[in-house]
């Protein structure tokens, strides 16, 4: 199947965290507070996504208070952390949403992101993404993680789906 066929098809986009919405780098201050950087790029991506109908998850194997901070900020409620089985649980949500693994966008960037990658639609890693997880993806961003490659996949998504055009027309009128 062609790219933009594959583009074309997704409802859903699921994402790792770390490495994909961030840089991969886990801070820890003097009281062992964790912290990341998100890009706000992605940020408004996702929101794009959103705009258009359409449904956002994260999988991540670890749990960060911050993490959940940044995503209901963003309003997404699909937060699924501590999966160390990325696989069953990107499934488990495929069946939730009620879509066929055709419509489902994974972005991850790391072995642990290998099994779902294989099973969905389209694959998607970030530029950073280990040479394992590129050799299965249908698409490497040209950015590295958490520097707005998710806004990047997002954006080809939407133009595939002809739906970029109408949605920044809603930024020009407003």
């Amino acid at each position: 199947m062609k790219l933009d066929q594959r583009m074309q098809q997704v409802q859903l986009i699921l994402s790792d965290v770390d490495g994909v919405l961030t840089d991969g780098s886990i801070t820890y201050d003097n009281q062992g507070i964790e912290s990341k950087t998100f890009h706000v790029r992605d940020g408004l991506g996702i929101k794009l996504w959103q705009l258009a109908g359409h449904n956002f998850g994260i999988i991540t194997a670890r749990s960060s208070h911050v993490v959940k901070i940044r995503m209901t900020e963003l309003g997404i409620d699909t937060i699924r952390q501590g999966s160390d089985n990325k696989l069953q649980v990107g499934m488990q949500l495929i069946e939730e949403f009620e879509l066929q693994p055709a419509q489902v966008c994974y972005v991850g960037d790391d072995l642990s992101d290998l099994g779902l990658l294989s099973k969905v639609g389209l694959a998607a890693t970030v530029a950073d993404g280990v040479d394992e997880v590129k050799s299965v993806a249908h698409v490497t961003t040209k950015l590295a993680g958490g520097t707005g490659a998710l806004r990047e996949l997002v954006e080809l998504i939407l133009k595939s789906q002809n739906r970029w055009d109408e949605l920044m027309q809603t930024y020009r009128d407003s």
